[in-house]
């Protein structure tokens, strides 16, 4: 008596020698859709580059929770606000609760910098290791931190 599985086993070979075979293989596997990305919940970043520069000393941080709060530090302030994962990896930063500490004038101008763009971020990332925030007003990049 045959076993009930080596029917569909041998047909599901069959199918993939005859793409081999023919040299899609590679094709059909490409073409399944990738997983999403996960929003990067629970995560502490520092900031690396604003709008492509380098950021040196009191480098901005956020950590976004389970709540959908992102908390950090801005450069002189310490700050929270909501972020709303999107579809399409898009992201919905809300007002900014701010602290009202005042420092080196350079140090001011780089917060504020970093909260415009952090408030009107429209899409996120994480590529190699970074999260990547970005939209009309700018680019943050954030590297993880422990």
């Amino acid at each position: 008596m045959p076993d009930r599985f080596t029917a569909p086993h041998g047909a599901a070979l069959a199918g993939l020698a005859l793409l081999a075979s023919a040299g899609m293989a590679g094709t059909a596997l490409s073409q399944v859709p990738k997983q999403p990305k996960q929003f990067p919940i629970g995560m502490q970043w520092t900031l690396v580059s604003l709008n492509g520069k380098a950021v040196g000393d009191n480098r901005p941080t956020m950590m976004i929770d389970e709540a959908l709060r992102a908390r950090g530090f801005a450069g002189c302030n310490t700050f929270s606000a909501t972020a709303y994962p999107l579809a399409q990896q898009r992201i919905a930063v809300g007002p900014i609760a701010l602290t009202r500490k005042a420092c080196d004038k350079g140090v001011m101008e780089r917060e504020r910098a970093f909260l415009v763009v952090f408030r009107t971020a429209q899409a996120w990332d994480v590529k190699d290791g970074q999260l990547i925030l970005g939209g009309q007003n700018g680019e943050l990049r954030f590297e993880r931190t422990l």
